[in-house]
């Protein structure tokens, strides 16, 4: 198979889809790889290493012309719409629900879709996402920190506090991955941390592991509205498998918070889960409403890319030297998880979930497969 690995063009994007650890497996394989120039220098991987292990380095336009399977991070944007072709496999991050018009273009372009956001183990675990939500997760604690500053135009909140003044109040909505590493963050920088989620014995688990340094709550309007009022950064990180992420916190909500309070909304990828969310980039991350701020980058594990992309290959690297090796129709057979990342098939959705979002026909994939 010859496999395409494009350089990301979304803005303040540095990771890359493919290492050369990647390609060295692949060209063992036997099958090409085609690195556009400079794809990997953001996350400090040089053309000559890519190289090295047997990939050929060239054009962008080349990439998508030649290529059978395009490997990538992040959702194709409108100036790539045009280079793909029909029945080009697409391999990477998708979140459809909250685009119609990347998914319109990618139907109308009748590619085969595979989502790593959707790729979905028998527990429901999400294993091609676990790892960017954990540096997400991380992240929104520092990033937080960072707004809190009254430089940054934060209140003026150290996290941790100092003997004999108060730490921070953070308070996480969702006890999965992200939310998870958020606490860990958090209650390691001293802060006061509450979480709250719908899973009773989700919090269970995070209550017995952390010891009882964590808070926990069930998640409900009332629990929501009366513990982000006295917070000073809230950290969201909710996640539905395919879907729009709900908006969980309302405009209402916001008003009441705390002047100079920071609001971090990780999953603004699926639209995200304030009402007051709209996505923003590395280069210009906040904008405050009602004198809040909100941190809603929609890449934001891109900021450490070198990090973030060998955590992100170590996990999508598998499955894509599976595919190469067996081919799309026989890897969808025999691998269920897998099955469930397709998110289109020439033309047709194919994931429930995505279907609903987009308000279009969702299709079985075993009805569509040639």
């Amino acid at each position: 198979m010859i496999i395409g690995v494009p350089k990301e063009i979304k803005t303040d994007e540095y990771r890359v889809a493919l290492t050369p650890a990647g390609v060295h497996h692949l060209v063992e394989a036997g099958h090409t790889v085609l690195i556009e120039d400079n794809a990997g220098v953001g996350s400090g991987l040089e053309n000559d290493q890519f190289e090295a292990e047997g990939a050929r380095i060239v054009e962008r336009n080349e990439v998508f012309d030649q290529s059978e399977l395009i490997i990538k991070v992040k959702e194709p944007l409108p100036e790539e719409f045009q280079l793909f072709r029909e029945g080009q496999i697409l391999y990477t991050y998708l979140h459809l629900a909250p685009a119609p018009e990347l998914a319109q273009a990618l139907l109308d372009r009748k590619i085969i879709g595979i989502a790593y956001e959707t790729v979905q183990l028998e527990d429901r675990s999400l294993p091609l996402l676990i790892p960017m939500s954990e540096v997400a997760g991380r992240m929104a604690v520092h990033e937080g920190a960072k707004y809190l500053e009254r430089e940054s135009g934060g209140r003026g909140i150290l996290l941790g506090g100092v003997p004999g003044v108060d730490p921070a109040n953070v308070v996480i909505v969702g006890g999965g991955i992200v939310g998870s590493n958020a606490a860990k963050m958090a209650i390691g920088a001293g802060a006061q941390v509450t979480l709250l989620d719908i899973n009773l014995n989700r919090l269970r688990y995070l209550d017995d592991i952390f010891g009882g340094r964590l808070r926990t709550l069930m998640s409900n309007r009332i629990n929501i509205n009366q513990s982000i009022q006295s917070a000073d950064l809230v950290i969201g990180g909710v996640l539905l498998p395919g879907a729009k992420a709900p908006k969980l916190v309302t405009r209402e909500m916001v008003s009441m918070m705390k002047k100079g309070s920071v609001l971090v909304d990780v999953g603004i990828d699926q639209g995200g889960m304030m009402e007051t969310s709209h996505p923003t980039t590395h280069s210009n991350p906040i904008f405050q409403v009602d004198e809040v701020i909100h941190y809603c980058v929609a890449n934001m594990p891109g900021a450490v890319s070198r990090t973030s992309t060998f955590a992100l290959t170590n996990a999508t690297f598998p499955y894509a030297l599976e595919l190469a090796n067996k081919g799309f129709n026989k890897l969808v057979q025999e691998n269920i998880p897998f099955r469930w990342g397709v998110n289109l098939y020439k033309g047709s959705v194919t994931h429930p979930a995505v279907a609903d979002a987009l308000d279009k026909e969702y299709v079985p994939l075993e009805k569509v497969l040639n």
